[in-house]
């Protein structure tokens, strides 16, 4: 989904901040306890005792967009509290946290608004703490970025080959020894085919952003970037299309020595893979494969007629999915699930999806 304040269409209002925040630094979660970890086994994901495991959770925006505006990291608290309440909706037990790979890296001017990359990265690594520390899963995607020395400060298209493997050499070395993170290695791929999503190319990208072509990293050198840190967390994988196209998927899934890669799936009433026979032709081959994780769920209508449908076809199967999205955006603004950060959800959209999830086991 887009973010607020890029300049695509699909975006919720501009996001607001009481001002930069100036985290001590943190280190990264490790090693959390007991069976607190997730692995591909098969088609599934099991948890560190080997029961199977079903994500079930919300996307936490903010941290892509806060700090190219000088607004700070996170839209809205990241505080106990605020990671308290998205625990106290039942069913909930994960959370995917957008990340933005100039901030991270301290690139291209930034994160700017007086602080550094480095408090960037502790402010992420104290979340993913506070998150596992109320049991939830934590997803780590690459959200905005850019190649050369344009501004990440937009979602683009592919992952560069300027940045993009640096920035996940990083998170995976700060995060190889948590198996309760996984890594969403990009958002939503769009405007390539497969074997450039798998082998990468020069891609022209968006000719009215004046960035020309630029050379795209393509998923199986992610992949290879991740393991050579020794990293063997789950990697999730977008499919083509905003991540709504799984046709290639299968054919052109990269080689993992660890044989830990998931498919992610995005998909919204305004999708062109937004029906039971796309989802029964596309989808359900991948998912009997390897482990589906539904990244983005949501509709633009207000309403959880869409999501509905999707999350009664998708539970028997064990499909995994996380709705769009914990923030306060205006209930009936997009897809927006809470009203306020203790948890009031938004008529339509916000209570079906909390009314699903607490009609889970």
């Amino acid at each position: 989904m887009h973010s607020p304040s890029s300049s695509a269409p699909n975006r919720g209002p501009n996001p607001t901040s009481s001002g930069p925040t100036t985290p001590a630094p943190v280190p990264p979660p490790t090693n959390p306890p007991g069976a607190f970890a997730v692995h591909v086994s098969g088609n599934r994901l099991i948890n560190g005792a080997g029961s199977t495991i079903q994500l079930h959770g919300v996307n936490r925006s903010g941290p892509e967009y806060q700090c190219v505006h000088g607004l700070g990291i996170f839209d809205g608290p990241s505080d106990d509290s605020s990671v308290a309440a998205i625990a106290s909706w039942h069913g909930v037990n994960a959370v995917r946290v957008p990340l933005n790979e100039d901030c991270w890296l301290g690139i291209n001017g930034f994160p700017n608004g007086g602080y550094s990359a480095a408090q960037y990265q502790a402010a992420i690594a104290a979340y993913v703490q506070k998150l596992h520390a109320h049991g939830l899963y934590a997803i780590l995607d690459l959200h905005w970025s850019a190649p050369a020395t344009f501004p990440a400060n937009w979602q683009e298209g592919m992952p560069d080959a300027d940045h993009s493997p640096t920035f996940w050499s990083q998170v995976a070395s700060a995060y190889q020894k948590d198996p309760a993170t996984i890594f969403d290695l990009f958002n939503e791929p769009v405007g390539v085919d497969y074997p450039c999503w798998r082998d990468g190319c020069p891609y022209g990208g968006d000719p009215t952003n004046g960035r020309g072509q630029w050379q795209v990293a393509g998923m199986q050198q992610l992949v290879t970037t991740v393991r050579n840190t020794g990293a063997t967390n789950v990697i999730m994988l977008g499919g083509l299309s905003f991540a709504n196209d799984m046709t290639g998927w299968l054919s052109y899934k990269p080689t993992d020595p660890a044989n830990q890669l998931a498919a992610s799936f995005h998909t919204y009433n305004f999708n062109t893979c937004n029906s039971t026979g796309c989802w029964d032709a596309q989808v359900g081959p991948v998912a009997a494969q390897v482990p589906l994780v539904t990244g983005e769920i949501g509709e633009d209508d207000g309403a959880a007629t869409f999501i509905n449908a999707y999350m009664a076809w998708a539970e028997p199967k064990g499909i995994s999915y996380l709705a769009w999205t914990w923030d306060t955006w205006g209930c009936g603004n997009g897809a927006v699930l809470i009203s306020d950060y203790t948890g009031t959800p938004c008529p339509g959209m916000g209570a079906g999806y909390k009314a699903h999830l607490g009609a889970l086991p």
